[in-house]
């Protein structure tokens, strides 16, 4: 199954090490990070898993709860989940679903058969407070994830959801975005009355609205 931009994320009921689960009413009325990892025990993944423990508050912040799944048992994983906290410094204070019959990672395509073996690719997905993806990430198993890029991006969805603006490339939180190209400048003088940088037409830079 091939998930797109705007599709709905699917549901699902799952063990975790936080209990059993149905995967929408985890999420509640709040935006997901679900994002898989190749195998338990394996140094890249501690890496990772340890520095998404570390950015609780940040992904709290945003209103973004993460959730991780691998084909391995929640067991396997409550024993890993130790190892991390010891080497990486952070709790695992998210659940990690167990997945030994791959029913999760291929609803959700992450495992990829030109990879190598079965277990899952790192992949992320971003889903909204309306169950839509609205984000996927695939990264080899070699490259650990940019979890500050990933934040960016959360920053980006959810400011250009309430705004009529876009971001320009290598934006961060507090930089000018750029004025929605389908707006006339009749319509975005109301919106932006401190008005713009227009480059071109079609590109015209304004400080952030809600800064």
């Amino acid at each position: 199954m091939s998930l797109r931009l705007g599709d709905e994320a699917p549901n699902f009921s799952a063990d975790t090490t936080e209990g059993q689960i149905d995967f929408h009413e985890w999420l509640g009325d709040g935006w997901g990070m679900l994002m898989s990892h190749p195998a338990d025990f394996t140094p890249v993944c501690t890496t990772e898993l340890g520095a998404v423990g570390g950015l609780t508050e940040r992904f709290a912040q945003r209103g973004v709860k993460a959730i991780v799944v691998s084909v391995d048992s929640v067991e396997d994983h409550k024993v890993w989940a130790k190892d991390i906290e010891e080497t990486q410094g952070n709790a695992v204070n998210f659940p990690i679903i167990g997945d030994t019959d791959r029913k999760v990672a291929e609803l959700y395509d992450m495992i990829h058969p030109n990879a190598g073996d079965t277990s899952t690719v790192r992949s992320v997905f971003i889903i909204d407070q309306n169950k839509k993806i609205r984000m996927t990430l695939t990264y080899p198993k070699s490259a650990g994830r940019n979890f500050d890029e990933i934040l960016r991006v959360i920053d980006s969805l959810q400011l250009t959801d309430n705004y009529k603006v876009t971001t320009p490339a290598n934006w961060q939180d507090g930089d000018d975005v750029i004025v929605s190209p389908a707006l006339s400048n009749e319509e975005a003088e109301k919106l932006f009355p401190a008005g713009w940088n227009e480059l071109k037409p079609y590109l015209r830079m304004t400080k952030q609205p809600n800064k």
